[in-house]
């Protein structure tokens, strides 16, 4: 390949990326995620229980469920231009009016809406840019395109105790709509335009094919969806709770999303070096210590830990599970990436609600993060029966 046909290849690819991450940090850092720190000004403000605040999450769950079986069942509704466009209107649309009503019925529709789009937009960022990226002989930098997601978290963070004093909940989500159409002119002038990549002149050799199933990661995947997603929801609001950290809450939903950006890099690094078994049962057992540390923490150094080890480890636990993914179905990477996403948004679904419930109930988070803790366990013991293929030999 030519230096300047690598270079073509090399802009290709980053530009490509960079769209893709704004991307992720509309649909998934915002859309998806700004309900975590601007939950407890909704409690605050209107009163809202436990048990409602996981069942709206447990909605916008059941929507990404919808809209990952839509994208499993009709693939070939991934390569609608039309569809993606709607999508992302729709994802950025649902935040800002989350803020101009009060009805539960509304926002329940708002966040079901959200979370089908937001599954839609996950999948077709992730396969496009995937599918760029190998073109380009890039692969090696997909992890990144997860980074987004955590920018989008920590920009959250840092923006709602602001938007807080301007107009409370309501101006919250105003502020991340706003918020979210900027990242998506940004991310569209930056990432759609047409770029063809050239074809490379070397060999390339064909994919081979896994012989391993994706039933035992994607039941695991189910488990991790159920376990993580309970500190998702919850985590601001919990600190919120807690007796002198009341100002740190939101900022440590900053920390998760500070912790979350480098981790999708480094556990695929990981990977290439130790397996993408080993590394994604660290991955798994560090966001289970994490979770079992938060049932107790009263101090900013505790929460913090709890804050870090679970923001440097959920984002990893997807970019290696949907490459691993890849790996095992290389011809056909939007069929996997929906099958993982299905199963693990049915373990986001359940989560939540049975969280919240449980919460209410009981007075507190100690049985829900216990319960979380111990699907994230099950779900690593799932890796380890489970086969994958053998570490790569580094030079």
């Amino acid at each position: 390949m030519s230096n300047m046909q690598t270079q073509h290849n090399n802009q290709t690819a980053l530009t490509v990326l960079i769209g893709g991450m704004l991307g992720m940090v509309v649909a998934m850092g915002i859309a998806r995620f700004a309900y975590t720190p601007i939950l407890p000004l909704m409690q605050r403000d209107l009163g809202i229980s436990n048990s409602l605040a996981g069942g709206l999450a447990a909605i916008n769950y059941a929507g990404y469920l919808v809209g990952a079986v839509l994208c499993m069942l009709a693939p070939k509704l991934l390569h609608n231009r039309v569809l993606t466009a709607t999508a992302l209107f729709i994802s950025i649309a649902t935040t800002l009016t989350m803020g101009l009503t009060t009805s539960e019925i509304a926002w329940s529709a708002m966040r079901f809406a959200s979370g089908l789009t937001s599954a839609i937009l996950f999948i077709v960022i992730t396969a496009e840019v995937a599918e760029t990226l190998i073109r380009c002989g890039h692969s090696q930098w997909l992890g990144a395109l997860y980074s987004g997601i955590g920018a989008g978290i920590a920009l959250s963070g840092l923006l709602v105790p602001w938007l807080d004093r301007i107009n409370g909940w309501s101006g919250t989500w105003l502020g991340m709509g706003g918020l979210a159409l900027g990242m998506a002119l940004l991310g569209l002038a930056v990432g759609r335009r047409h770029i063809e990549v050239r074809p490379s002149t070397q060999p390339v050799a064909a994919p081979q094919k896994h012989k391993h199933s994706l039933w035992r990661l994607a039941v695991a995947y189910f488990l991790e969806g159920f376990g993580y997603i309970v500190t998702a929801t919850f985590i601001v609001a919990i600190i919120t709770d807690t007796p002198g950290l009341a100002g740190f809450a939101p900022y440590s939903w900053v920390a998760v999303g500070v912790a979350a950006i480098p981790s999708t890099l480094i556990w695929p690094l990981l990977a290439r070096r130790i397996g993408y078994q080993k590394a994604l049962l660290s991955a798994y057992a560090l966001q289970a210590v994490g979770i079992v540390f938060s049932i107790n923490a009263t101090t900013i150094g505790e929460v913090l830990f709890a804050a870090v080890s679970f923001g440097a480890t959920f984002l990893g636990i997807v970019a290696l599970t949907l490459a691993e993914g890849n790996r095992r179905r290389p011809t056909d990477t939007r069929r996997a990436a929906a099958i993982l996403t299905t199963a693990f948004s049915l373990g986001q679904m359940f989560g939540p609600a049975v969280a919240g419930v449980i919460a209410d109930t009981h007075a507190g988070f100690f049985l829900p993060l216990g319960i979380a803790a111990g699907c994230i366990v099950c779900g690593g013991v799932i890796i380890i029966f489970d086969h994958f293929s053998p570490a790569p030999i580094l030079n």
